[in-house]
């Protein structure tokens, strides 16, 4: 269901109830969605899909790290740069 923030206002308790019920609101603002409201019970996107079989869960918890590799340092401003490589 996809309603305005003004209506959402109005009417939060009916959403509620259709939340509850199980349907996904999603609010509007002049058109654009702004936010999703679910039941808290609804597992989370990444967690659905991973039972699903869709993704799996990382190897390991720990973030890469580039190693042995020095840092790319511009010289000049980076927004020259692009303006150069853009023409």
């Amino acid at each position: 269901m996809e309603i305005a923030v003004s209506a959402f206002r109005a009417h939060l308790s009916e959403c509620l109830e259709r939340v509850r019920a199980g349907e996904e609101v999603v609010v509007t603002e002049r058109g654009i969605p702004v936010a999703r409201v679910l039941a808290v019970d609804e597992a989370p996107v990444i967690e659905r899909l991973t039972i699903e079989g869709i993704v799996s869960a990382p190897q390991s918890s720990k973030r890469p790290q580039a190693r042995g590799r020095s840092r790319v340092r511009a010289a000049g401003p980076v927004a020259d740069i692009v303006s150069e490589q853009r023409d």
